[in-house]
């Protein structure tokens, strides 16, 4: 698949709005209501719209929530989606709250290797305050249990926001010194009704001065075919990997592989733009394939050379919120 110039070759896949955590930049501060779960797609309707999407020029694919290890049947789908043979990359985006070594190795099992962590302090008392859980210890174990048993690579996203956890940023970049992890620091993106204010915004720039102030300078890492948005850096004689990943600072529209199949199952051809394509609703009329890829084509052709987010809040125009899209 084509969009512009790019080739679309990405899926991101909600499979649920559900969480088991309630992250500050994350959930709105106002009162919001799930998603009733006839509104949600089924298990079966992801897989077919996978399936059709797969056949367009999809071979890669990640599982977001919300948290998706909160929806029952999770392992039983992943199964079936591992058995979907042009798709070459399967991963997970996950808070690891939920998952153990028995998962994991649940999930290595089925040919999964590739897991990203959110992680945004590695004090638990701060932990409680960002995500709202006291759930830090079991996050870290979770990280660790994917090291030892090969998951690779481990990505954890880190949002760093000013006031809250950035006299963190070089004891977390410290990680990648003794361990093959991809700590990839993410920019605030200011949707929908966020509890942070813009002021708490830290950008690139910032973060990568103080890094190097510490370590010395970063050397640059090229990219691979299979890599995501992230600028990905290292320190000097480490064993991971230092990533930037810039919506606000500096946009990767023009590199953006992705289409997103929200949990509503609406089609989202970018992640700062409002604009979604329901998917749902005609396969479960019926609609045949050939129409279902119809729509999955003509959504592409909405996808926007640049998002202009900064724009639209500046203006009022809301965002979705980030618990309604995916991660």
């Amino acid at each position: 698949m084509i969009a512009g110039n790019r080739p679309i070759n990405y899926l991101r896949i909600s499979v649920t709005d559900r969480c088991n955590f309630r992250c500050m930049y994350c959930v709105p501060s106002s009162p919001f209501a799930v998603i009733p779960h006839n509104k949600i797609a089924s298990y079966e309707e992801i897989l077919k719209i996978t399936r059709i999407a797969c056949e367009l020029g999809i071979t890669k694919v990640r599982i977001t929530g919300g948290e998706p290890f909160v929806r029952k049947g999770i392992f039983s789908f992943l199964e079936r989606l591992c058995n979907i043979e042009s798709l070459k990359d399967i991963s997970i985006t996950t808070n690891g709250a939920l998952l153990n070594r028995k998962k994991i190795k649940k999930l290595t099992a089925l040919g999964i290797r590739r897991l990203n962590f959110s992680l945004d302090t590695l004090d638990p008392v701060k932990f409680a305050r960002i995500t709202g859980r006291n759930r830090f210890q079991h996050v870290e174990n979770a990280i660790f249990a994917a090291h030892e048993l090969g998951i690779s690579p481990i990505k954890i996203n880190t949002v760093i926001l000013r006031g809250i956890n950035d006299d963190e940023i070089e004891d977390i970049t410290a990680l990648t010194l003794s361990y093959p992890f991809q700590v990839r620091f993410i920019e605030y993106m200011p949707m929908g009704d966020s509890a942070v204010e813009k002021q708490q915004q830290i950008l690139t720039g910032e973060i990568k001065e103080r890094i190097e102030s510490r370590f010395g300078k970063l050397v640059s890492i090229k990219r691979t075919t299979n890599d995501g948005p992230a600028k990905k850096f290292q320190i000097e004689n480490a064993m991971g990997i230092v990533g930037f990943i810039t919506p606000i600072s500096s946009h990767f529209c023009s590199e953006c592989n992705r289409l997103r199949l929200t949990s509503r199952g609406t089609l989202r051809p970018c992640l700062l733009n409002n604009y979604e394509k329901n998917i749902l609703n005609p396969l479960r009329n019926d609609a045949s394939d050939d129409e279902l890829k119809q729509i999955i084509t003509n959504t592409l052709s909405k996808k926007p050379s640049f998002h202009g987010l900064m724009d639209q809040v500046g203006k009022g125009v809301p965002i979705s919120h980030m618990t309604s899209i995916g991660g």
